[in-house]
């Protein structure tokens, strides 16, 4: 039986092309979520389904002082830290640190270098251990050019 009461809101990070090419990153919320059961006779649990088609998933171990220096996103991804910790920082200067719990949403396809030959993103860990991610990769084509597609 689906729940009278207002579902959950959780944040993830975007990190998204603008219009001029430039890697940006935006605070997002999921607030369409549904109550229902996964598999009957189970209880009704809150749902958002962000994800419908063919999709690869991965688990990644980044080693101590890992860095993936500056890149797109391989396809539009979802990451979820597992363990340890990793940053992401986009062209327009943002840093964002992130540990388990944290979401992010990564599609920064289709940007252009800048002056400095920057393009996408830097990645790497945080601190002296590990990040383990989940990735969870879209064959969808990216949406580009605007933030929180996702609700």
């Amino acid at each position: 039986m689906p729940s009278s009461t207002p579902g959950p809101k959780l944040s993830y990070w975007h990190v998204w092309t603008d219009q001029d090419g430039i890697s940006r990153q935006t605070r997002c919320v999921l607030d369409h979520f549904v109550s229902k059961s996964i598999s009957p006779p189970a209880a009704p649990q809150w749902q958002d389904p962000l994800l419908i088609g063919e999709a690869t998933v991965l688990v990644t171990v980044q080693p101590p002082g890992w860095v993936g220096d500056w890149h797109e996103n391989p396809k539009p991804q979802w990451i979820i830290p597992l363990s340890g910790r990793w940053f992401v920082e986009t062209m327009d200067g943002q840093r964002v640190e992130m540990g388990p719990g944290e979401i992010s949403f990564g599609e920064d396809q289709g940007t252009r270098a800048n002056a400095a030959g920057r393009k996408g993103h830097l990645s790497g860990t945080v601190g002296d251990a590990p990040a383990v991610l989940m990735v969870v990769q879209s064959h969808a084509p990216p949406v580009l050019g605007s933030p929180c597609h996702f609700r």
